[in-house]
């Protein structure tokens, strides 16, 4: 099926061969290559539709958003067009990331601006928490693992992306099953002073920072949105309903089905800090803590697989030999010195020292003493 993008027409359906709508005539090719087969999303800044490449033999699949703003008011208008002239060149600066999505096309036609980018098949996070129920801890970690490379990445390149929530992240479908970023319409640039001015406040109020609301987005704020995000994913529950507003506290703890280890809590509610200056600062912080900890929790694992385990011992008990034992001891030192009268059968006898300890007097005399150590000498 080919798609019209006409917002008024009353038909947008159309067999895939024709190019032009039968209903209103509209051109169904964007620049001469790409279809639109259905539509997926719709916000307040336009549509998305479901395309395909016919410029490319194996025809792939794409993504068209079409700039179409529901409101008319001139303020809102204004900042649309910016939103959506932001997202084509974040995602142009950004999308050679393999996960964030690559920007294939920015364009107008018929008085209508579009942006094509690369198609990421798989179910959102949203999507998958629908599906399979609360996320694991081991879940957690590694979708930590996966995402803050992803913000280091923006962030170095003076991006906050300002609408991280489980929606925006896309675990693919094929067997690499990697988590993709999307959604950059309200990303922002740092450049210049823009850290310092007060914008507008966007993004998705149960997962925006204090200070975003405000309009004053930090790096800081967009890990704020992962740790919401996360204790989401771990809840099945809205970031607003794990918040004690009374007692000023996250308690999402309480609503876990499974309890999750205190470095990964400890971790999270760092990142959840209400206040900017005592939250992770810097995607680097967080890394650092998390590898930290992956390594502790590793060693032992680590230790039990490469050294064999045994049975507990007992110490050892020392027991102060008796003064027989030590004449019988020392005799078979002498012997060892001096050799034996009497034959060990089928044992090879030690070789007599033919220098140092040469006479039986001086043997005992040697003897006598190391027998005094053990016993101690009773001569005043």
């Amino acid at each position: 099926m080919s798609y019209c993008l006409n917002p008024h027409c009353p038909k947008p359906e159309n067999p895939d061969e024709v190019k032009f709508c039968r209903t209103c005539g509209s051109k169904l090719l964007l620049k001469e290559r790409y279809r639109a087969i259905k539509p997926i999303g719709q916000g307040g800044f336009g549509k998305t539709f479901l395309a395909v490449d016919e410029d490319k033999p194996s025809k792939p699949r794409c993504v068209i958003k079409q700039f179409y703003p529901q409101s008319q008011g001139a303020n809102s208008l204004a900042k649309a067009v910016e939103l959506f002239n932001q997202e084509a060149v974040q995602l142009d600066e950004l999308g050679k990331h393999p996960q964030i999505p690559e920007l294939l096309a920015y364009f107008t036609q018929e008085n209508r601006q579009y942006l094509v980018q690369e198609f990421i098949d798989g179910e959102n996070l949203a999507q998958e928490l629908a599906h399979k129920g609360a996320f694991s801890e081991t879940q957690i970690w590694q979708l930590l693992n996966d995402l803050l490379s992803v913000l280091q990445f923006c962030h170095a390149r003076h991006v906050i992306h300002r609408d991280i929530k489980p929606e925006n992240i896309i675990r693919e479908s094929n067997a690499q099953r990697k988590l993709v970023l999307v959604d950059f319409g309200a990303a922002k640039s740092t450049t210049g002073n823009a850290l310092n001015k007060t914008g507008t406040s966007i993004g998705s109020p149960e997962y925006v920072a204090p200070e975003q609301m405000r309009g004053r987005a930090i790096f800081a704020s967009d890990i704020y949105s992962l740790g919401a995000t996360c204790i989401n994913l771990l809840t099945v529950r809205s970031p607003f309903d794990s918040y004690d507003t009374n007692n000023d506290t996250w308690v999402w703890q309480q609503y876990l089905k499974t309890p999750v280890s205190n470095q990964l809590s400890r971790i999270l509610n760092k990142m959840l800090e209400s206040i900017p200056i005592r939250r992770y600062q810097t995607v680097d912080e967080v890394l650092k803590d998390l590898n930290q900890q992956s390594q502790v929790a590793a060693t032992p694992a680590i230790a039990a697989k490469s050294i064999p385990q045994s049975p507990p011992k007992s110490p050892p008990t020392f027991v102060s030999p008796s003064p027989s034992q030590i004449d019988l001891e020392l005799e078979q030192m002498k012997t060892q010195f001096l050799g034996s009268n009497k034959p060990q059968p089928n044992k090879i006898q030690p070789p007599i020292p033919t220098s140092g300890l040469s006479s039986t007097n001086e043997v005992d005399q040697e003897l006598e003493e190391l027998k005094a150590k053990y016993l101690g000498n009773n001569n005043p």
